[in-house]
């Protein structure tokens, strides 16, 4: 029986890339690293995103450097945009590849740490869905991040059986994203995008939003164990991120593969996800 090979299935049948959202972001390609511009309220995310990912990371090893806590960690940045997040995971010493569809978005993340020779050598960019990349980096990454991500894509379940597929076991997935609760409507669209333009009109569909509840239910599907949960706040006023109690607006959630001993091999793993019947409407969702 002929198969196709893995990286074509994913690539041309079914997707976890939406082509709308891809063309709502190729119009802001140049402005990644405009502090003050569309995308202020990611660059000050880092404030908050970057010590959670570092610290847990620490907490869970014995092994670090001083000054360069994150050596020798391989780091998969998915939907990494211009770079934003990768940069930062860089200088604390991490190896970080950085994927994402949109080569507008690789080629502004390319040149801008090209002034950086460290980071540099550090990092790379690859204009490149998920899918496209399991078949050759099976258990290769150590820690995925994906921030603000998985309210964009078509199909979050491929999304997380991919994660799965590309990270070792028990390594560490990273995920913030937007719960889908009315408080969420009236801040992240009503609020942000159409009052104050703190992010650009149409950039969030909240019918897309993911519940922690059912991300959380994905992930141990999907065999990972979810290990925190923490509210997040924006404040546009100072333009500053703060953890909270409270989850219904955003949220960060850290999760841990299950160990070898406890899981399919990744090829099983592989041929059980080539073998699901892509939909004759998957990817053009």
């Amino acid at each position: 029986l002929f198969r196709l090979p893995v990286k074509r299935l994913f690539s041309t049948l079914h997707s976890s890339v939406d082509s709308t959202e891809m063309k709502k972001f190729q119009l802001l390609a140049h402005k990644w690293w405009d502090e003050e511009g569309e995308y202020s309220a990611l660059h000050s995310m880092n404030d908050i995103r970057v010590p959670f990912i570092r610290d847990t990371l620490l907490n869970m090893s014995s092994n670090y450097h001083l000054g360069s806590p994150l050596s020798g960690v391989k780091i998969l940045d998915v939907g990494c945009g211009g770079g934003l997040l990768s940069e930062p995971l860089g200088r604390l010493g991490a190896s970080v590849t950085g994927i994402d569809p949109l080569e507008d978005n690789i080629r502004t993340a390319d040149q801008h740490k090209s002034f950086d020779p460290v980071l540099a050598k550090r990092i790379q960019y690859k204009s490149s869905s998920l899918e496209e990349i399991v078949e050759e980096s099976v258990e290769t990454f150590d820690v995925i991040v994906a921030s603000e991500v998985v309210e964009h894509v078509a199909d979050l379940e491929l999304f997380i059986k991919c994660c799965s597929q590309v990270l070792k076991p028990e390594g560490s997935l990273f995920i913030t994203t937007i719960n889908k609760t009315q408080l969420s409507y009236v801040l992240g669209i009503v609020v942000a995008e159409k009052i104050m333009g703190i992010v650009p009109d149409g950039t969030h569909e909240w019918e897309k939003f993911v519940p922690p509840e059912e991300l959380e239910r994905l992930l141990e599907l999907n065999g990972f164990s979810v290990k925190a949960v923490n509210g997040m706040l924006y404040n546009p006023l100072s333009g500053s991120w703060s953890w909270m109690e409270s989850t219904s607006v955003n949220y960060a959630m850290h999760a841990v593969k299950s160990g070898a001993q406890e899981q399919s091999s990744p090829r099983e793993a592989l041929a059980e996800v080539e073998s699901e019947q892509p939909s004759a409407t998957a990817g053009s969702a």
